[in-house]
């Protein structure tokens, strides 16, 4: 008796450490546990230790309560011009209610996919392919709306959808790279025309200032070089005239006769000559009987030297 008593204590400790150790859930963090009683759903466990009734309640479920992250394949969408693109989508979503998550939809994970893929399609449907290459941001907006609204009764929270790629087929983009090219090169002798056009107009400008320049500087240098002729034929005017008032003053101061002032015509005469204007000499009449005198004195003296010898 003393064996089996033994074997019977061991089966009763081994029972109850078995129950103790189904009453014990130790629950860890950012986790929700569902748990079901006798097949219905009871409570949600909570991170931490938590104590539940062996062999009554059990878990039926772990749900991670943290923002995940989950990449989707790429898609075929057609949009409205009838052009077929491929799009990939990223969601960034969280449970909120993982009661719900459990039960209100079989695998929440493969309906936000689905989701995301109709409404994608609807939305992009649309759209041309241009406004779709264009308007990521207004795609995602959309989409996150969608998806938050369906979403929600699911105890999920969609926190944001991002269009990781938009690939086109490869005869479009060939044909948008050869239109990309065609509208750089365009860009490229817009430009160039335009910095010709600048360059001309600036170098017209530039020797129009300096023509101006020119000019203005002749004309300043022809009023100054005017001015200099002006002041020197002044000067010279001056000194001739002085000149003629010393020459005047002279002869008046030495009295002179008619004889000496035909003598000094008689002299000035090769100089009056040699101007190509003198064409036309007028001697005043005073001038011939100062002549005669003079010639007289000329032949009086030739007599003198006759009869001295």
């Amino acid at each position: 008796m003393g064996t089996e008593q033994l074997i019977v204590a061991l089966v009763v400790v081994a029972v109850v450490g078995f129950a103790l150790a189904r009453t014990v859930r130790i629950i860890p963090q950012a986790t929700a546990a569902i748990i079901e009683r006798l097949g219905r759903y009871h409570r949600t466990l909570a991170p931490g230790l938590n104590l539940v009734v062996p062999f009554i309640d059990r878990i039926k479920e772990m749900i991670d309560l943290r923002e995940q992250v989950v990449s989707f394949p790429p898609q075929p969408v057609i949009t409205s011009d009838n052009l077929v693109v491929s799009i990939d989508t990223v969601i960034y979503f969280q449970v909120t209610n993982p009661k719900a998550a459990t039960y209100e939809i079989a695998n929440f994970l493969v309906g936000v996919e689905q989701l995301t893929v109709t409404t994608l399609r609807n939305v992009v449907g649309g759209m041309d392919l241009e406004r779709t290459l264009t308007s990521r941001e207004e795609i995602n907006t959309e989409l996150r709306g969608v998806l938050d609204e369906a979403t929600g009764k699911w105890g999920i929270r969609v926190n944001r959808v991002e269009l990781k790629a938009i690939d086109p087929p490869a005869s479009i983009q060939d044909s948008m790279e050869k239109q990309m090219r065609a509208d750089r090169d365009k860009r490229a002798a817009v430009l160039t025309a335009e910095g010709q056009k600048q360059a001309a107009i600036l170098t017209a400008e530039g020797e129009k200032q300096a023509a101006v320049l020119r000019a203005r500087g002749e004309a300043e240098a022809a009023v100054l070089r005017a001015q200099a002729e002006a002041e020197a034929a002044a000067m010279r005017a001056k000194g001739q005239a002085d000149a003629i008032g010393m020459v005047f003053r002279a002869i008046h101061e030495g009295k002179p006769d008619e004889r000496l002032l035909a003598y000094q015509y008689l002299q000035m005469l090769p100089e009056i000559a040699k101007g190509d204007a003198n064409k036309l000499w007028i001697v005043p009449s005073e001038m011939g009987k100062a002549l005669e005198n003079l010639g007289g004195l000329f032949g009086g003296t030739k007599d003198t030297k006759d009869t001295q010898e």
